[in-house]
């Protein structure tokens, strides 16, 4: 089945537009997701909407409200909120670009893949991915979708492009309140090269086809196994090594250096070889 596209129009840079599709780059399917079920009946659970003291309500009883303090509402009509929805424009205008390292990793919020519309747009399309791939830059526009505007950032990848939605700056926490009470301290030469030699031994390109989810792989399992039982008793496995439950205290520079130890490479065995006697 096609991708179907999130969003069509155009990519404008100053005087330029080209026409692309952008598309999610992700799956929703992927993980495993459950319903509640009324075991006697085997039949799923329904929700109605209920107010307390007053029981279920009717869908048209029910309107939208933000609240303002514990209990009291703002109460909006659908007409007003759609009155101050922002115009879903066509067109994304990139308004300023940046160093890629300039955007901190807690703003990227989800990645599309960007493809011009039609051949036409192909050549003004291969342009702007090259001159950002020149540049080491970053193009960042807004777009408006479903009411909404969402920041965005742009960069080459591959023979395309990869949109990411960035979360807006009212949206991030500030991490400082969760360090304040770590001790400003440098760590002891010997621990800190022990730790480094670790990371260099465990370093390797990243490949994502090396980790796998194996909570969701033992649910497939599970669900599989469970399908084809005919007894319906539970099924319960033990969920493997469990974490040492003796003392916490730890001897780190004991620890890291059986650390090192354990992952160094077996050393080469030198091979004497005997001279033949003439």
């Amino acid at each position: 089945m096609a991708a179907r596209a999130y969003w069509q129009g155009q990519i404008r840079l100053a005087l330029v537009s080209i026409p692309v599709e952008i598309y999610a780059a992700t799956k929703s399917g992927a993980r495993i997701s459950f319903n509640q079920i009324h075991e006697p009946s085997g039949k799923r659970i329904a929700y109605e909407k209920v107010v307390p003291g007053i029981g279920p309500v009717d869908r048209d009883e029910i309107i939208r409200g933000y609240e303002v303090s514990k209990g009291n509402y703002v109460l909006l009509e659908d007409e007003e909120i759609e009155a101050v929805k922002v115009e879903s424009k066509r067109t994304l205008e990139l308004v300023q670009f940046v160093d890629a390292c300039e955007i901190d990793p807690l703003y990227f919020e989800k990645p599309y893949y960007v493809a011009p519309q039609d051949d036409l747009a192909e050549e003004a399309f291969v342009v702007l991915r090259e001159a950002l791939r020149k540049a080491k830059k970053v193009a960042l526009g807004q777009l408006s979708v479903q009411g909404q505007e969402k920041l965005v950032a742009i960069k080459p990848c591959g023979k395309g492009l990869l949109l990411e939605t960035l979360r807006y700056e009212d949206e991030v926490r500030g991490g400082q309140e969760f360090f304040d009470g770590i001790e400003d301290a440098k760590p002891k030469k010997e621990l800190l090269d022990l730790a480094t030699a670790l990371i260099d031994q465990k370093t390797a390109p990243f490949d994502p086809g090396e980790f796998h989810d194996r909570y969701s792989d033992a649910l497939r399992k599970l669900i599989a196994r469970k399908a084809k039982s005919k007894t319906g008793k539970a099924i319960i496995e033990d969920a493997g090594d469990t974490a040492d439950k003796g003392s916490n205290v730890i001897d780190l520079m004991a620890a890291l250096k059986q650390s090192v130890g354990q992952d160094k490479p077996p050393a080469k065995k030198s091979v004497t070889r005997k001279r033949k006697s003439a």
